[in-house]
């Protein structure tokens, strides 16, 4: 059997403010340059990207390597309707205190409003509550 891994793709109108933020709401790391270069300009130079094209792209990965690599890409027209996906952000993750759950929920969506984002709605059913994002581009997510 292949091993297979997976990377998540955004596509937006500005990659490095979004890997910026979701790297933020992740815990993740903006991707550092590949070894031998001291920036990413300095690859894209050697790679003979024009300058032009820097701004097309950004990633974020998972420090300790156990997330997902996240992609940004650069497209020309902006966010026109609703996601067919979403990332659940689980921030209260092993807290089994509902109370204390969700005041962890509540602090994470009132740190994100900060960094950008922008709440939509929260919701609270069947003993579960989770807050209902949007990231600066209007893509959605959930605070859980």
């Amino acid at each position: 059997m292949m091993a297979t891994s997976v990377q998540i793709t955004f596509d937006c109108t500005d990659p490095n403010r979004l890997a910026t933020f979701w790297a933020d709401v992740l815990g993740y790391q903006v991707q550092p340059p590949p070894a031998g270069f001291a920036s990413w300009e300095a690859f894209m130079t050697a790679q003979g990207i024009p300058e032009e094209a820097w701004p097309r792209v950004s990633a974020i990965i998972d420090s300790a390597g156990h997330g997902p690599r996240i992609f940004f890409q650069h497209v020309p027209e902006p966010k026109m309707v609703k996601n067919r996906v979403h990332l659940d952000v689980n921030v209260g993750a092993g807290i089994t205190d509902h109370a204390t759950r969700r005041a962890c929920v509540d602090a994470a969506a009132e740190r994100l409003l900060l960094s950008g984002a922008s709440q939509v709605r929260a919701v609270e059913q069947h003993g579960e509550y989770w807050i209902v994002m949007q990231d600066p581009e209007g893509n959605e997510f959930c605070l859980q």
